[in-house]
């Protein structure tokens, strides 16, 4: 049976947390917040409006909207720059096997990610046509873990959501999964994502088997 894989992009299929983390760092600086790698695991698979909002709760700053507008266009340039240097180099271990494994099946396979530069990343890492369907930040107006992004793609792939599994690695993400019904599966630390139906550490502890489990 055809069934729909449906990918996150930042910390699955790249590591772009790093750049985030940085451009957030910086702009924690200037209303003198030392923003620190563990602050930003919350951020994950979070709007970057709804970023901006926790950081300055964390930093207690109050802001005014244009202040807000301006920090959030400077954060994406300085994003921007990091993510323009990119190139395959930085796609995640065996990514590229297991989406090349779900064509050679004949699986459905689309991406689901808050990022709004989702298009622009994987056409620098050569992935675009590696995807039936794209639903990133630009085509949402929920962000996880409302389910709006896994659906849209289960929609565009012309699959129910039960017919559905979803690689994640936010919390967030894998609750937005788990409340359409659809498989989960958690890419990072058991501890942190618990509640997916399946945790690996990585993608080179998924076999084809296990693949071939998923869609029979």
């Amino acid at each position: 049976m055809k069934k729909a894989f449906i990918f996150d992009l930042d910390g699955v299929i790249v590591d772009t947390a790093k750049f985030h983390y940085l451009a957030w760092r910086n702009l924690g600086k200037q209303f003198s917040y030392d923003f620190t790698e563990e602050e930003n695991e919350q951020f994950k698979g979070v709007s970057r409006v709804r970023s901006l909002e926790l950081l300055l709760e964390m930093a207690n700053y109050s802001a005014t909207q244009d202040e807000k507008n301006q920090w959030l266009s400077q954060k994406n340039e300085e994003y921007l720059s990091y993510i323009n240097k990119m190139d395959e180099s930085e796609i995640l271990p065996d990514i590229p096997r297991v989406l090349d494994y779900l064509w050679s099946k004949n699986q459905g396979v689309a991406l689901g990610s808050a990022s709004k530069n989702a298009r622009p990343i994987l056409k620098r890492l050569n992935l675009l046509n590696k995807f039936q369907a794209i639903v990133d930040g630009n085509d949402v107006t929920a962000a996880k873990p409302d389910p709006q992004v896994f659906t849209k793609g289960a929609t565009a792939l012309e699959t129910s959501y039960e017919h559905c599994i979803v690689f994640e690695d936010s919390i967030a993400g894998i609750q937005a999964a788990n409340s359409a019904g659809m498989i989960s599966i958690g890419i990072g630390e058991a501890s942190v994502l618990h509640e997916a139906d399946y945790v690996f550490s990585d993608f080179t502890e998924i076999s084809n088997n296990f693949l071939d489990q998923l869609m029979a």
